[in-house]
C-alpha cells in the first residue's frame, strides 16, 4: 500500500527548501476542490480569448494539478508538465499561488504576454519550457537521478498526455527510471483516451499502460483522475523506486458540450460558449482571465 499522503505544502517550482512564511505569497494551501474549479474557470476564459487555448486537455488534468500544488508539491521539490499545451491550467494554478499575478491570465497568448501557449522556463514556478512532446518525462528522470547523486529527498512530479506515450522518448527515460529505481519520481498519465488526431488506441494503441510501465521496472497505480480524496495517495511518491500513476480522466471534463469531444482540444470560444461553459462550472470566480 501506498505511503500516507505528505501534508500541505508551499507551491513548487525553482524555490529554496526553507520554512514556510505566511506573510509570503503563495504560502498558504488552498482548498484542492476550489482550486480545481478556478483552474477549470480559468481555462475556459482564456480559450475565450483571441487566441484560444488548448482545452480539453487543460480541463481534464485540473484536479491533479490542484492536489499536487495545494497537498503534495513542498519546497524544492519540481514539477515538469510534459503535457506542455496545459498551459492554461498550470497558469491558473500558479497564479491561485501568487506565484505569477493573477490580472496576467487576461493576455495569454496575446503579444507582449509573458504566458504562452506553452510555458516559458524564465517563468516563477516553471523549471523547464515544455510542448514538444516526449521531453519531460526524461528531463524529471535527470532531476531526479541528480538529487540521488546529491544525496536530497526531493521529490519530482511530471505530467504526461497518454498520446505522448507515443513518442519513444518516453520510453527511453522511463528504461532508464526503472533500472535505477528513482525512487521520489512520479510520472502521472493524464489517460483521457483522446488526443488531437482521435482516440489514443485507434491512433497507436497504449493498452495495456500498466503492465508497460510495471515491465520497466515502476510502481503502477491506476486511480481517478478526478476524485480528489483518492489523488493525494495516489500521487505519493514511493521509496522504493519510480511511480507511475495512470489518472483516468475526461478530456474536457466539468463542461458538458466539451466533454469526450476531439474537436474540445483546442477552441477559440465565442463568448456565448464561455458563458454557457462557466455557468456549468458554477458561479465564475472573481477576476482571472476574462
Amino acid at each position: 500500500m501506498a505511503a500516507p499522503p505528505p501534508t500541505a505544502h508551499a507551491p513548487a517550482g525553482p524555490v529554496d527548501p526553507a520554512p514556510a512564511d505566511p506573510d509570503l505569497p503563495g504560502e498558504a494551501a488552498p482548498d484542492p476542490a476550489a482550486m480545481a474549479l478556478r483552474i477549470r474557470q480559468d481555462v475556459i476564459r482564456m480559450a475565450g480569448g483571441p487566441e484560444g487555448a488548448h482545452t480539453g486537455g487543460s480541463l481534464s488534468c485540473a484536479d491533479v494539478l490542484a492536489v499536487l500544488y495545494a497537498q503534495l508539491l513542498r519546497p524544492g521539490d519540481s514539477f515538469v508538465l510534459s503535457k506542455g499545451h496545459a498551459a492554461p491550467a498550470l497558469y491558473s494554478a500558479l497564479a491561485q499561488l501568487g506565484r505569477i499575478p493573477a490580472d496576467e491570465l487576461d493576455g495569454f497568448a496575446r503579444p507582449g504576454s509573458r504566458l504562452f501557449g506553452h510555458p516559458p522556463y524564465d517563468l516563477p514556478g516553471v523549471e523547464f519550457a515544455t510542448g514538444s512532446l516526449g521531453h519531460g518525462l526524461g528531463l524529471s528522470v535527470g532531476l531526479a537521478l541528480a538529487e540521488r547523486l546529491r544525496g536530497g529527498d526531493r521529490h519530482v512530479y511530471t505530467l504526461l498526455g497518454d498520446g505522448e506515450l507515443q513518442e519513444g522518448s518516453v520510453w527511453e527515460a522511463a528504461l532508464l527510471a526503472g533500472h535505477r529505481q528513482l525512487s521520489g519520481l512520479v510520472a502521472v498519465v493524464d489517460r483521457n483516451g483522446l488526443q488531437i488526431t482521435g482516440g489514443t488506441e485507434e491512433c497507436v494503441g497504449l493498452e495495456p499502460l500498466d503492465a508497460k510501465f510495471a515491465a520497466f521496472g515502476w510502481h503502477v497505480r491506476t486511480v481517478d483522475g478526478h476524485d480528489l480524496s483518492a489523488l493525494p495517495e495516489a500521487l505519493s511518491p514511493s521509496p522504493a523506486g519510480p511511480v507511475a500513476v495512470i489518472a483516468r480522466t475526461v478530456k474536457g471534463r466539468g463542461v458538458p458540450f466539451l466533454e469526450s469531444r476531439v474537436a474540445g482540444h483546442y477552441t477559440k470560444l465565442k463568448p456565448a460558449l464561455v458563458r454557457r461553459a462557466l455557468g456549468a462550472l458554477g458561479q465564475p470566480a472573481a477576476g482571472g482571465a476574462q
